[in-house]
């Protein structure tokens, strides 16, 4: 029996040491986790921080456009107002407007027509002038 006992006895003692190095290992490998966890959790932090810095630059960029194209809307539409009021304000005037036009061809073509006349004309002395150009 003795020999059962030291057996058992270095049995015991041999499950001790494994089971103690068991625990070492476990402790290793939960401080190894540990440090893993925290650095996961770091990594995640600035990663959700970059995501939201992201996402302000991309909503302010996409404000901006919504008012630089709400602006040329405007300005468009103002030129469009612009130039309505003016055709119609022509199409409400078309007879003064061709009458003027009219007068205005009348005028120039008489200004070339006389022009023209005077420097056809030979010179006359102050004798044909009086006799009306018969002598």
């Amino acid at each position: 029996m003795t020999d059962d006992k030291k057996n058992t006895r270095s049995t015991t003692a041999a499950s001790a040491k494994a089971a103690s190095s068991r625990t070492a290992t476990a402790r290793a490998t939960a401080g190894n986790a540990k440090e893993q966890a925290q650095e996961a959790k770091k990594s995640t932090v600035s990663t959700a921080q970059s995501v939201g810095d992201t996402t302000q630059r991309v909503s302010r960029a996409a404000v901006a456009g919504l008012q630089t194209g709400q602006q040329a809307v405007v300005a468009n539409t103002a030129k469009a107002v612009e130039a309505a009021g003016t055709a119609w304000t022509v199409i409400k005037h078309r007879k003064a407007v061709a009458a003027a036009a009219a007068a205005g061809v009348a005028g120039v073509a008489g200004a070339a027509f006389a022009i023209g006349r005077s420097t056809a004309k030979p010179p006359m002395g102050p004798l044909t002038r009086l006799a009306r150009g018969r002598i």
